[in-house]
């Protein structure tokens, strides 16, 4: 089961790879196309996306501290490396 912001690892491949939904801990990322038909087959795809997007939607609802928006670029360094070639 796919659980949303969970760590930085899992890719849930829907329909194959038709879409992938890719985790991590502050983003998921969505990728493909996916057709959905009106068969049982539609159905199971219809319903692993459900699963994706609704765990994507109870993690997000559920942060009392959900920021306004989160940074595009992670943080500057913060500390100083020596110079392995120096």
């Amino acid at each position: 089961m796919f659980k949303a912001f969970a760590n930085d690892t899992d890719v849930l491949n829907i329909d194959g790879d038709a879409l992938t939904v890719t985790n991590d801990l502050v983003r998921i990322v969505i990728s493909g196309t996916l057709e959905l038909t009106r068969d049982r087959v539609g159905l199971k795809t219809a319903l692993a996306l459900q699963q994706a997007i609704g765990s994507v939607v109870d993690v997000l609802q559920a942060d009392p501290s959900l920021p306004e928006h989160i940074a595009d670029e992670p943080p500057a360094p913060t500390g100083t490396v020596d110079n392995p070639f120096a």
